[in-house]
């Protein structure tokens, strides 16, 4: 073994790039959190999840994150059927009472129902909706005002892969879109389900493509300018507008798939993982 004569102790370490703490900073949330997805599978295969790996990451930084899968093309009373025996089975698994919900989309609708109408303000302090379709979008009532004959094979496709990805999946998409319109959340859901004075409320947008400088996926830009025209700037699928909701956190220049770590191979200096990690730390700095 040379001395460090022959090899310094400095050129040792640069070779073993050993460091006191080479893993991430620990980041000291003292509630679990439940990752919740949104609608589609388009970032489910062969991954896990939509949120699976984002989830993973928090565990790395010591935070109890889970990711549970619902049934994606369904309205949200059918999902918040399968949630509450997740986030039920979430409470057993962790042995505590508490929770925090970070959702995604689709996910922050499900998670409002959840706790307004389920009984779940008794178990969650907090959530954090992500790109969450609170007022609609107008991508839902395009899709419901195609012909009879495209509606029906986008139906029978996505019903089928619904009922089928999970053992106890189900699926009616056309029910789900509608309830998904700008008229229909205006009128009816938010109406319906109020925010809880004892949960606090978070949000935030995202942006990309058209009215931005923030490059988007091919298979978002028709319906990212489609939905700028009616909704200003939006990710692809959901309006900044309309995802603004409670204490507004700000805007995220991300379109609707790097949300939750899709690529399109464009340039772009988003992290998902990094992002979901960013919302725990400032959850942790509030106490929870």
């Amino acid at each position: 073994m040379p001395d460090d004569e022959t090899l310094p102790a400095s050129a040792l370490r640069r070779i073993t790039g050993l460091e006191p703490f080479p893993q991430p900073a620990i980041i000291p949330v003292q509630t679990p959190i439940v990752l919740m997805h949104g609608f589609g599978v388009g970032a489910s295969f062969r991954r896990g999840g939509h949120l699976h790996e984002e989830a993973l990451h928090l565990r790395s930084r010591g935070v109890r994150a889970v990711a549970p899968n619902v049934s994606p093309y369904n309205t949200v009373r059918a999902r918040t059927a399968q949630w509450d025996e997740r986030l039920q089975h979430v409470l057993d698994e962790t042995k505590t009472d508490r929770l925090v919900l970070i959702a995604h989309s689709m996910g922050g609708l499900d998670a409002r129902y959840l706790i307004t109408q389920m009984g779940w303000h008794e178990v969650v302090d907090a959530l954090v909706t992500i790109s969450a379709p609170h007022r609609g979008s107008a991508i839902a009532s395009l899709v419901l005002d195609q012909p009879e004959l495209v509606r029906n094979w986008v139906s029978d496709v996505a019903d089928w892969v619904g009922t089928h990805i999970l053992e106890d999946g189900s699926a009616n998409i056309r029910q789900a879109l509608t309830e998904l319109t700008p008229e229909y959340m205006e009128k009816t859901f938010n109406e319906e389900v109020p925010d809880h004075p004892d949960v606090e409320y978070w949000s935030y947008g995202c942006q990309a493509g058209t009215g931005t400088d923030v490059p988007i996926a091919p298979i978002f830009r028709y319906l990212n300018q489609y939905l700028f025209e009616r909704e200003g700037v939006n990710d692809g699928i959901v309006s900044v507008r309309s995802a603004r909701w409670g204490t507004y956190q700000g805007t995220v220049d991300a379109d609707h798939g790097r949300q939750v770590g899709i690529s399109s191979g464009l340039a772009s200096h988003f992290d998902s993982n990094a992002f979901y990690a960013s919302i725990a730390e400032k959850l942790a700095e509030e106490g929870w």
